[in-house]
């Protein structure tokens, strides 16, 4: 770290990392991919809006900047930045095996901009009531549950491939209403769908990977036409037949439904899996934690804390795609029409001008929810309810019913899937003890 770093923060303050500089680093290189918090700090006190040469991406890393972008829709597109973004130097390949083996090339719905996107938001957010979601725990608590049942007399286990994607899968399933699903295809599915925002596939890899989302999408296709002659009680259904009655076209197209049944699945799975990893890293990590939160289990104003601090200090997507429609200047940057973005959530959350000593783990933090762990504006997360019911469940049952919570590796060889939308680790060997 800097000696310019060091006077910025208190003595008692974790730091983020060695010093970086900046010169021509990028998010590519893997070490700073797998630990990045050293380079936000940097582009934050020296280049705000930062120009990474290996992703040909202007990286957003101030809060203050972030809050600009995520309130203007319009001058900072979603979906100009997403179609930019997706299958990367590939996309007329890619969008050719999916038209000719997976059903067709569904543009994803909800990465638009508005009025478009009002419209697909309004038909979706029924779904995600946080009155609904507060229904859903009993069946999260059995979930989670049994998944720990399945290893809690081994006193070892992977928190990523035996708990948090297991659990993610199982849970975004039950309330889409697939019940015949491969949990094996769907993680298959998962990384494949997260790949094409990620930038780090080859040719190959992306040939591989649209052969997956073929898989996938006409796995749901068949789940929707069921849906359509036989509506059941489960989200698919409530999409298929979901209507606003003041809009001009009041129900979601067929394209419409599988793109948003394929992000609910995936996104519904993968981002949370990604907390939840995250949630196990940090209670193995840091044991006053796990005490603390064992000491609090029937708190519920702390452990809806405990989880807001978690998406702050370790959001599970790090970043998401915007372009510019006009030039604009950012950050002292001044940003030409068609600038292809990476807004740093991760980085804005680890500001130190809007919370203070960010690497610490603080739930009586006093602006504890300010953070952008599920973005904000009209692009805010719509399965924000979900995901923080999810942490919370699995959050108090793993503690009250596990103790002694370690790390099997070195910090140095936890692995990091290869994308820059998410830090999603590979897996997490854990070892514990029954209370």
């Amino acid at each position: 770290m800097s000696s310019n770093a060091q006077d910025t923060r208190m003595d008692s303050c974790p730091v983020a990392g060695e010093e970086v500089d900046l010169g021509h680093a990028s998010l590519m290189d893997p070490g700073i991919h797998a630990h990045p918090n050293a380079f936000y700090w940097a582009m934050r006190h020296e280049q705000p809006v930062y120009y990474d040469e290996g992703l040909d991406m202007w990286l957003v890393s101030r809060y203050e900047d972030l809050q600009t972008v995520l309130a203007d829709p319009i001058t900072f597109s979603v979906e100009a930045g997403y179609a930019e973004q997706y299958a990367k130097g590939f996309i007329d390949e890619f969008k050719a095996i999916l038209e000719r083996d997976g059903g067709g090339f569904f543009p994803d719905a909800i990465m638009t901009d508005p009025p478009y996107h009002t419209r697909i938001r309004k038909l979706m957010e029924g779904a995600f009531t946080a009155h609904r979601v507060k229904a859903l725990e009993p069946d999260i608590a059995q979930v989670v549950s049994e998944l720990i049942d399945e290893f809690a007399d081994k006193g070892a286990a992977d928190g990523v491939q035996d708990f948090a994607v297991p659990m993610t899968i199982r849970i975004i399933c039950a309330q889409l209403g697939l019940t015949d699903f491969d949990p094996d295809k769907i993680q298959r599915w998962s990384l494949a769908v997260t790949s094409q925002i990620g930038r780090m596939q080859d040719r190959e890899q992306m040939r591989e990977n649209a052969r997956e989302i073929c898989d996938l999408q006409n796995y749901l296709i068949a789940n929707i036409r069921a849906r359509e002659e036989t509506p059941r009680d489960d989200l698919l259904s409530d999409m298929i037949h979901a209507r606003a009655e003041d809009e001009e076209n009041p129900t979601l197209t067929f394209k419409e439904v599988v793109s948003l049944a394929r992000a609910l699945l995936i996104a519904g799975n993968e981002t949370t899996a990604t907390a939840l990893g995250n949630l196990l890293y940090i209670l193995a990590t840091q044991p006053e934690l796990a005490d603390a939160v064992y000491d609090n289990l029937d708190d519920d104003r702390y452990m809806t804390r405990f989880v807001e601090e978690l998406l702050r200090l370790e959001p599970p997507v790090r970043g998401l795609s915007r372009m510019t429609t006009k030039e604009v200047e950012l950050g002292g940057v001044t940003l030409p029409k068609g600038a292809h973005m990476l807004n740093l959530y991760a980085s804005g959350n680890d500001d130190e001008t809007v919370f203070e000593c960010p690497r610490k783990f603080d739930v009586e933090r006093p602006n504890i929810v300010r953070h952008v762990a599920f973005g904000s504006g009209v692009h805010r997360c719509v399965g924000l309810s979900l995901a923080r019911m999810e942490i919370k469940v699995a959050a108090r049952e793993f503690v009250r019913r596990l103790k002694d919570l370690k790390l099997e590796i070195a910090l140095e060889d936890i692995r990091y899937l290869p994308t820059v939308a998410t830090r999603s680790m590979a897996s997490l060997p854990l070892s514990f003890s029954k209370r």
